[in-house]
């Protein structure tokens, strides 16, 4: 019967040690050979926790499908700040750039709802915004209402 592991790993850098080792071990795989596929393919997220989910068949071959960060984590990481604030409407925290904006939009596009890649960027600001991050030193939603105009269609060329 396949096995399927769930675990939160810090990116690029899991080890054999919790919360994988244990899980692992009773599925009678290589842990080293898992762990260094997950250090692969989650180098982009370093410093950040990253979802995995680790298939293992019945015989004793695997699987690993990485998620991504929550587009929060992904803000806080480009604009290098500890959090988002605790009173957006009044403290804003960060100012991000709409190039920025389009890198999150791309590093979530699975997960994501939009079709296009405009639609993507505004989802990603309507979370700076709840944030309390600024876009390009603009309420994001003003940028989302630009961006529905035509107004920064270079940028997505």
């Amino acid at each position: 019967m396949a096995q399927q592991i769930e675990v939160l790993v810090d990116g690029g850098s899991a080890s054999a040690g919790p919360p994988l080792g244990p899980a692992l071990g009773p599925a009678g795989v290589n842990v080293m050979n898992v762990v260094k596929l997950i250090n692969e393919r989650t180098a982009a997220f370093k410093g950040m926790k990253v979802p995995v989910v680790v298939h293992v068949r019945d015989d004793k071959s695997f699987e690993v499908t990485v998620g991504t960060p929550p587009t929060s984590a992904l803000i806080i990481k480009e604009l290098r700040i500890e959090k988002g604030s605790g009173k957006a409407n009044l403290e804003k925290v960060g100012d991000l750039t709409l190039e920025q904006a389009i890198l999150v939009a791309r590093q979530k596009e699975q997960d994501l709802l939009g079709a296009q890649l405009k639609a993507r960027v505004k989802e990603v600001l309507g979370t700076a915004n709840s944030m309390g991050v600024t876009c390009m030193g603009k309420d994001p939603r003003i940028v989302q209402q630009e961006i529905t105009q035509g107004l920064h269609d270079a940028a997505f060329s």
